[in-house]
């Protein structure tokens, strides 16, 4: 966070520091994927179907969505603040319940609660676009998620050894003490950074279709969801890849899985150096384009016969690559339609985002039977990688449109 926005750190009467925009990012990345490598090990200790603990993913990403409709409009109108702070404090008691839970059900309600700690992603980008315009604000948003891009590297290969040192419960009182300490840097260091305003939920409501009546906001949720949608499906599908088809210790798929996550990094660097220069469009355009390629590669090469374990993680670098091109650049987009909705904006895309997350995660789950490849996977990822390509051309299309005064 630049001087000339007048950030001082650990100084809540000033914006935040990019560290805690970073961290508030990260906390709900690792999140959802410190635990996955320990997908099968839970099946076996709650004695339940993997179908059934794979849930932990989809109904996470499910509850993010609803969460997202009521985060936004939130934080438009009591502020960013108190938002994030209740919200991180039900996320610390719910990573609790996760611990100490003996039933699968149990487990399941508290994952659902856990969603909470979205509110850290939804609102660092908000924040950001408080403090910034639109091209500055992708550029931002891309160095914010680049720190993030090095969680979900890390992640698995943290919760895969912790799982096999102490247990699947290990992730989760991890989580427990980060929360902890992440609520005493935001209470420290975020400051309030939206318009102080006494606007009614019921003004806001009256003002939404001004947001949703526009081509350009939908174009960009359908690109980011798309493009985040191959993610999806691989958090879903690649525990089960990687455990079951080549037959690799958790530890080992814990470290393989964080793949995509140095494309992602890499992705987000470009984003946060180029997209002020080259424009927020043409940077979603050749992140879709180089997502649709790696994939298609990655299948190709499981037809010819090469199916190893680097074979298929290692074209996913290039679907990270794509979504670190993609996501920061198209919640821009999302936020600068109407930068008096941002709260509003960053929520319903988020929430269309990840339900689309949870509907692709939990049909990776389902396709991946005992028996099969990598490629029913593989063809899913793809398929929704290509819709991405078609919504950012509706939106170029859209915007020499409106340049033209049609």
């Amino acid at each position: 966070m630049a001087s000339d926005l007048g950030v001082r750190f650990l100084d809540r009467t000033t914006p935040p520091h990019i560290s805690t925009l970073i961290l508030l990012a990260g906390i709900g990345a690792l999140t959802m994927n410190v635990f996955l490598p320990s997908l099968p090990e839970m099946a076996r200790a709650f004695e339940a179907e993997y179908q059934l603990v794979q849930l932990s993913v989809a109904l996470y990403l499910g509850m993010n969505a609803v969460l997202q409709l009521v985060i936004g409009p939130l934080s438009d109108r009591y502020g960013r603040r108190p938002v994030v702070l209740g919200s991180l404090m039900l996320f610390v008691a719910a990573s609790i319940g996760c611990a100490l839970s003996q039933d699968i059900y149990v487990f399941l309600m508290f994952r659902m609660i856990q969603a909470v700690v979205i509110t850290g992603l939804v609102l660092s980008r908000a924040i950001v676009r408080d403090m910034v315009p639109q091209d500055r604000a992708a550029s931002m948003i891309g160095y914010v998620t680049m720190g993030m891009a090095v969680v979900p590297m890390i992640g698995p290969a943290i919760g895969g050894v912790l799982d096999e040192a102490f247990g699947w419960q290990s992730a989760f009182w991890l989580l427990a003490i980060l929360g902890v300490v992440i609520v005493a840097l935001v209470w420290r260091d975020l400051g309030e950074t939206a318009p102080m305003t006494n606007t009614s939920f019921a003004k806001q409501f009256r003002d939404s279709p001004e947001l949703f009546q526009s081509q350009r906001f939908w174009g960009y949720c359908l690109a980011a969801t798309f493009a985040s949608g191959a993610f999806f499906a691989y958090l879903g599908g690649a525990p089960y890849v990687g455990s079951d088809v080549f037959g690799l210790s958790q530890a080992t798929v814990g470290v393989l899985f964080g793949a995509p996550a140095i494309g992602y990094m890499l992705g987000n660097g470009i984003s946060g150096r180029y997209s002020e220069r080259f424009g927020i469009d043409a940077m979603i355009f050749w992140g879709t384009i180089i997502s649709v390629v790696g994939l298609s590669m990655a299948l190709a090469v499981h037809y010819v016969g090469v199916r190893t374990p680097l074979s298929f993680f290692g074209f996913m670098t290039a679907l990270g690559l794509g979504n670190g091109l993609v996501i920061p650049n198209t919640m821009a987009g999302m936020l600068s339609v109407r930068p008096h909705l941002a709260g509003t904006a960053s929520g319903v895309g988020g929430a269309l985002m990840l339900s689309g997350g949870a509907a692709l995660s939990a049909f990776a789950g389902w396709i991946l039977t005992q028996g099969t490849t990598a490629a029913p996977l593989l063809w899913t990822m793809i398929a929704t990688s290509v819709l991405a390509v078609l919504a950012i051309l509706t939106v170029i299309r859209r915007a020499r449109q409106l340049e033209q005064g049609a």
